[in-house]
């Protein structure tokens, strides 16, 4: 099985990967350990599985994990997830995070802090293992702040005009998305393809139209830019952490 860019794979692919040899700077935890781990960290918090959704690239030298969590606490239309990246070729440390996604369309949203498994030396074990750890117990609250910001989102007004401002800026100063995710997001803007039961008009609406695009992420970079993505829209909007100038869309160098 081979593929140039990133697809979903199966459990038995992401385990039977080849696992490289370092040398001994280097251990490699592998994706087989992450899968079985992450999984009994979860029944051990009592934490039931719905889904699980598996990203690679040629060989699992990267790959991504979503699992998608039932819970007491859930939402009518958002429910928490848990993900993790990992990698062979030492392209990116191991990362896990819990989130959310929105039920209609399986954006995800990623928020805070996001637990880095430092450097495969030593005790790397370990150290994933209570990366994890740390993010499932704290799971309930994690996902409460983010679903409190959706709330304020969702009260937010943002014009078009101020949208396509938005996505200018994602593209080109802060580079958290692609010319193909900008493609996407202003495909999404014109002729969404879900209902998101909000106006076109919020900030929640513009949310859903980047994070429908950074599905298109690799492995390697779909935590981080999602995380980073939803700060750049808290520190915006609702007064989440310092506001720069270079974070302030002023519409009337656009004409507007």
């Amino acid at each position: 099985m081979g593929f140039k860019k990133p697809t979903e794979v199966s459990v038995d692919y992401l385990k039977n990967a080849p696992v490289p040899s370092h040398g001994k700077k280097y251990s490699v935890v592998t994706h087989g350990y992450v899968l079985d781990r992450t999984k009994e960290l979860l029944q051990d918090h009592n934490f039931n599985i719905k889904n699980e959704v598996y990203r690679a690239n040629i060989n699992a030298n990267v790959a991504q994990g979503v699992l998608y969590l039932e819970h007491e606490n859930a939402f009518c239309d958002t429910g928490m997830m848990f993900g993790w990246t990992n990698s062979y070729d030492k392209s990116v440390r191991f990362q896990c995070a819990i989130g959310a996604y929105v039920m209609v369309c399986s954006n995800l949203m990623v928020s805070g802090e996001i637990s880095y498994g430092r450097k495969h030396i030593g005790s790397a074990l370990h150290d994933i293992d209570l990366n994890i750890e740390y993010q499932i117990k704290n799971a309930y609250d994690i996902f409460d702040n983010i679903n409190q910001d959706k709330m304020n989102l969702e009260k937010t007004q943002i014009s078009f005009q101020e949208q396509c401002a938005l996505a200018g800026m994602l593209y080109i100063e802060k580079e958290i998305i692609n010319n193909q995710q900008l493609n996407i997001i202003k495909q999404e803007m014109n002729n969404p393809s879900y209902d998101y039961n909000v106006d076109p008009d919020s900030a929640w609406s513009f949310y859903n139209h980047v994070t429908h695009s950074l599905k298109s992420c690799h492995p390697k970079q779909w935590m981080r830019k999602s995380k980073d993505f939803h700060k750049f829209m808290t520190t915006k909007y609702l007064n989440k952490g310092p506001k720069h100038k270079s974070d302030v869309v002023d519409l009337s160098e656009f004409g507007l």
